[in-house]
């Protein structure tokens, strides 16, 4: 009886256990997430709506495309951003603390389409950037102004503390640009639930702000902005990847919490 009570109690914690494993997947999952919140990381301040610089960098085919961006996305209540002269000053686009620069050039065929970097410092972010690479957009495929949109937009979107909605490449749209397709046409702007998400990330207020280069600037690891930062070489290692392949997350350390984040969308 002893011993088929004991089986009776280890069937018990396998199932237990797989069942917490399971769990556990779906929750993580990027496609099952019931928000999007990049793991809690926001810009410090100290009242709402904050204002957020957009450092212009970009060539005149990208203006309109940049100016778009910033219209949609100072549509949240929580959050206005305002176009700036960019001082990244080359396609290697350095970036400046308390904003982010925004950046084009013909990076070359290394496989994306377009990345955002973004220095946090614990969970508040410092500054970040966001970089389109011609040498894809400048082919039929993505020379469309869908293509544009989408990947400006869901860029600038992820120096905010947004994740994406969905990375599922191949099912219907969700009509936001959090959400990576095939097809752009219906996401190319941010949705609803990308300003309740908004809302929700903003909802407190912090004691001190990182939305200006004076405050931010303590919290930036002068070695966290040196080499080629368009390069995997420097991105630290992969944390994340969709089914696709198309979407990553990279993740590099540079000690007393601070960290630099890579999100990238691949050609």
């Amino acid at each position: 009886m002893l011993a088929v009570i004991r089986v009776r109690l280890l069937v018990a914690l396998v199932v237990v256990s797989a069942l917490s494993a399971l769990l556990a997947l779906v929750a993580f999952s990027p496609e099952a997430k019931a928000n999007h919140s990049w793991g809690g990381y926001h810009w410090a301040r100290t009242s709402n709506p904050f204002t957020l610089m957009l450092s212009d960098n970009v060539s005149s085919q990208w203006d309109p495309i940049l100016a778009t961006t910033s219209k949609d996305w100072s549509t949240s209540t929580v959050l206005d951003t305002r176009i700036t002269a960019g001082q990244a000053k080359s396609k290697n686009c350095r970036p400046t603390t308390g904003r982010v620069e925004v950046c084009n050039g013909t990076y070359g065929n290394n496989g994306w389409l377009g990345i955002a970097q973004i220095w946090a410092s614990g969970k508040h972010i410092t500054q970040g950037t966001t970089k389109v690479n011609d040498t894809y957009f400048n082919t039929p495929k993505y020379n469309t102004t869908a293509w544009r949109n989408l990947v400006m937009c869901q860029e600038v979107g992820h120096t905010f503390g947004l994740d994406h909605q969905d990375e599922n490449f191949d099912n219907a749209n969700l009509g936001t640009c959090m959400d990576y397709t095939s097809d752009p046409t219906t996401n190319q702007h941010p949705n609803q639930h990308d300003y309740e998400e908004l809302v929700a990330i903003y909802s407190h207020l912090d004691s001190t702000t990182t939305v200006s280069a004076a405050s931010a600037a303590s919290g930036v690891p002068a070695a966290a902005s040196r080499g080629n930062l368009n390069s995997r070489a420097e991105w630290g290692r992969k944390i994340r990847e969709s089914r696709s392949g198309k979407l990553e997350l990279w993740v590099r350390g540079f000690g007393n919490g601070n960290r630099v984040f890579t999100f990238v969308i691949e050609a």
